[in-house]
């Protein structure tokens, strides 16, 4: 049975929601049409076990995390390995993308994740090729 999950975290979950940077408010954007676009629910700022993902896809196991440059930094890849290593105990893959990527890289980031839910462009055009007659 999961462990209920902490007032605290939901808390943080929900400040995180309110305070989200420029590029994970340009990810969300396109993350929640996912739903429309091919049936897939993606979760903002969820809490699991103990920590807060940016996004998580549960059906998928897939969690997504948008790294700034602070992550960059030892102390904070050593907790992010950790982080990552707890989430695939719990049978979740972790993609990475950093605020640089997002800004200079959007579409490749997005189909980054596309390909990691098996939907590549042989099964599912991008949102962007969709729309065009």
């Amino acid at each position: 049975m999961p462990t209920a999950i902490k007032p605290a975290a939901i808390s943080k979950a929900r400040k995180l929601r309110r305070e989200m940077t420029a590029g994970e408010q340009r990810l969300w954007s396109e993350l929640r049409e996912f739903r429309r676009l091919y049936g897939i629910h993606v979760r903002r700022q969820c809490p699991i076990g103990p920590y807060v993902t940016d996004f998580i896809i549960h059906a998928s196991k897939l969690v997504i995390e948008v790294d700034g440059e602070h992550h960059f930094l030892p102390d904070r890849m050593e907790r992010d390995r950790s982080r990552d290593e707890w989430f695939a105990s719990q049978g979740y893959r972790t993609i990475r993308l950093n605020t640089g990527e997002l800004s200079e890289a959007f579409d490749g980031c997005v189909f980054e994740i596309l390909e990691a839910l098996g939907l590549t462009r042989e099964k599912a055009a991008s949102p962007k090729e969709r729309a065009v007659p």
